[in-house]
């Protein structure tokens, strides 16, 4: 059964990892990939990637990506969104503290966002409209 928009926006606003896909070239399958994701009130959804990744490359190129969101429990449900890319800047600390609150215990977060803001190289936050959703509540089987 189809979600209700309330209902896929409720879904996308808690913290699930994403399946990110990306056209990755002629003869080449899309590049598909986990990653938090972060869920505006306003629709847009963010991801944050090196600069210099293969996804920030392939979703330079595409201008678009798609996201695959689910859950087994308490019912097997989905949301799936694809559109453009509406905008990308560079990460500031406050979004990589935010996306990482979203997915990591309170007390975990500081240590975290210290190391991946001084290892991981320069991060791009990427901001995607969707315009084609898919949904769908399978109840439990």
């Amino acid at each position: 059964m189809a979600l209700t928009r309330e209902e896929r926006e409720k879904f996308l606003a808690e913290p699930h990892v994403a399946a990110l896909a990306v056209d990755a070239g002629a003869g080449r399958a899309p590049l598909t990939v986990p990653i938090w994701y972060q869920y505006e009130s306003d629709g847009t959804v963010w991801i944050m990637t090196g600069l210099d990744s293969r996804k920030n490359e392939l979703i330079g190129a595409a201008g678009r990506f798609t996201l695959m969101i689910d859950r087994l429990e308490p019912t097997i449900r989905y949301v799936s969104v694809e559109g453009p890319v509406v905008d990308t800047a560079p990460a500031t600390i406050e979004q990589l503290r935010e996306i990482s609150a979203r997915y990591l215990p309170a007390d975990k977060v500081d240590g975290y966002v210290d190391t991946a803001w001084k290892e991981h190289g320069e991060q791009v936050v990427i901001r995607m409209r969707p315009e084609r959703w898919v949904s769908s509540d399978l109840g439990t089987v």
